[in-house]
């Protein structure tokens, strides 16, 4: 079996199935992701990626993508239904975005995520060469690191939670929170998206495991574990060129003309997912309509709500929420030929997204509650002409880097109103200086300094670094995280502020 000196972990592999013309199915690498922040690295080294290839039954052999293998872990379909649509996405995912829905506890989902996470372990195990780096991915997999570092303590293991991580006070309603925090600490370092979610980290365990932590450094056993934020961004120059095209721009002209050329487009793009805020939106510029501050013959909401996790009962009552506000909405406002919101729910392509970018005057991106949300960054990459105003959330983890956005509170309706008209009023002078000013940051701070950032952080002074350093330079992204501490700074960690 060859084994590899790189091991990326994630539940999902970075490709997608398709039916070719004859039937057959057909594998190809996935747009965007970590592939192509990795792929100048993965080009000169070693490198397998252990995930789900996304049905249910053996794992099929698959072949490698740009050299990268894939090495597929089987998943039945109890396996799926208690571990994804389970423990992860009716237990884990709610709960880390702040209790928005009522998270669910049930004790097979919990044996039915050990069980998966001991599997990806033992198949990370198997691939990893000796002393390899080992990136394990997101909240589906918080057990692995610990579990690999049991199989292999060989190994330089990182853990990146991409979601929200939640306050000690609903963190604590997890009847087996113990369990899934020492599943974390199996890393060398655990990586999240704000500086604020390594502090609740570092709270809990301090709490719930007595263990010396700061916002910095965590005390297990003989070793230390390093925490801290590392902001996951876009392929900035990919958009960028991609909107640059000119069948985009040709598209986008088209668009604007099917959508009967109206002064002013918005635009959301959002999985159908409770976090987005999709309900309250859409309550806001209902009222906007009947006050007259919006009107349908000049103004357009454009909403893109693509399906998720669509056998989840959760899932299936707001989708048909929203499609019944929708449906008001525009049997009280709209007109014939003029609907007040055009709702889609087809995916669409990287090309076509492009398109839609291009044409909103306003990117409305307003979740309760977010990890990162990287449609804004898209956005803001796509406006090659420095112009459209973006509204955003301040539970979005993206408000932190792009702070010149209209930023607004979804869960405050008049604020929310406030903000979409300030978005639709503003200056043309001053939609400039902002976008402007969040494409330098996303110029800066794009996926490939993310990662080099996570990874030098993770293998400082190993030979990965040297790859890192000679495949891909480039600006560096402002992660601040300790160098490596030897145990005996356990015990001032127990005293040191974060």
């Amino acid at each position: 079996m060859r084994q590899s000196s790189l091991v990326l972990v994630a539940n999902r592999l970075p490709i997608d199935d398709s039916q070719a013309p004859d039937g057959a199915c057909e594998w190809r690498r996935s747009p965007g992701g970590l592939v192509s922040a990795l792929h100048p690295l993965l080009r000169h080294t070693p490198a397998t990626w252990v995930g789900w290839a996304g049905g249910t039954g053996p794992a099929p052999t698959l072949p490698d993508v740009d050299g990268v293998r894939m090495h597929t872990v089987a998943l039945s379909a109890e396996d799926f239904r208690d571990h994804y649509e389970g423990f992860a996405n009716a237990t884990l995912w709610p709960l880390y975005h702040d209790a928005v829905e009522q998270p669910q506890h049930h004790r097979r989902w919990w044996e039915a995520y050990q069980r998966v996470n001991q599997r990806f372990a033992e198949a990370t195990a198997q691939v990893a060469e000796p002393g390899a780096v080992v990136w394990v991915q997101d909240y589906h997999l918080q057990l692995v690191p610990g579990l690999l570092r049991t199989l292999r303590p060989d190994l330089r293991i990182g853990f990146f939670l991409h979601v929200p991580f939640p306050p000690p006070e609903l963190f604590m309603q997890l009847p087996r929170r113990a369990e899934l925090l020492r599943g974390m600490l199996g890393a060398d370092l655990v990586g999240f998206q704000r500086a604020q979610a390594a502090h609740n980290f570092a709270q809990l365990v301090a709490k719930v495991l007595e263990l010396p932590a700061t916002d910095r450094r965590i005390g297990v056993d003989d070793r230390v574990v390093r925490i801290g934020a590392f902001p996951v961004s876009i392929d900035t120059a990919e958009m960028a060129a991609l909107a640059s095209r000119p069948d985009v721009a040709a598209r986008a002209r088209r668009l604007r003309q099917d959508l009967g050329d109206p002064r002013q487009v918005i635009l959301s793009v959002d999985r159908m997912d409770y976090t987005k805020g999709i309900e309250q939106r859409l309550k806001a510029y209902s009222e906007l309509l009947a006050t007259g501050d919006v009107k349908v013959r000049d103004t357009v909401l454009v909403q893109v709500a693509m399906p998720s996790r669509e056998r989840v009962g959760q899932y299936q009552i707001l989708r048909e929420r929203i499609e019944r506000e929708v449906g008001r909405i525009n049997g009280e406002f709209g007109r014939v030929g003029e609907p007040a919101i055009h709702y889609l729910t087809q995916p669409f392509d990287r090309a076509e997204l492009a398109a839609l970018y291009r044409v909103a005057d306003v990117m409305a991106v307003t979740p309760l509650r977010d990890g990162m949300n990287l449609v804004a960054k898209e956005y803001v990459a796509a406006r090659v002409d420095d112009d459209g105003a973006l509204l955003l959330s301040e539970f979005a983890g993206t408000a932190a880097e792009l702070s010149q956005a209209y930023l607004v509170n979804p869960h405050d309706l008049e604020g929310l109103k406030q903000g979409l008209r300030a978005a639709l009023r503003a200056s043309p002078e001053d939609v400039t200086q902002r976008m402007r000013a969040m494409r330098a940051h996303l110029q800066q701070h794009d996926i490939r300094a993310w990662a080099r950032s996570y990874l030098r952080a993770l293998d400082e002074g190993g030979a990965l670094v040297s790859r890192l350093s000679s495949t891909d330079g480039g600006p560096e992204d402002g992660a601040r995280v300790p160098r490596p501490a030897s145990p005996a700074d356990t015990a001032a960690a127990q005293q040191a502020s974060g």
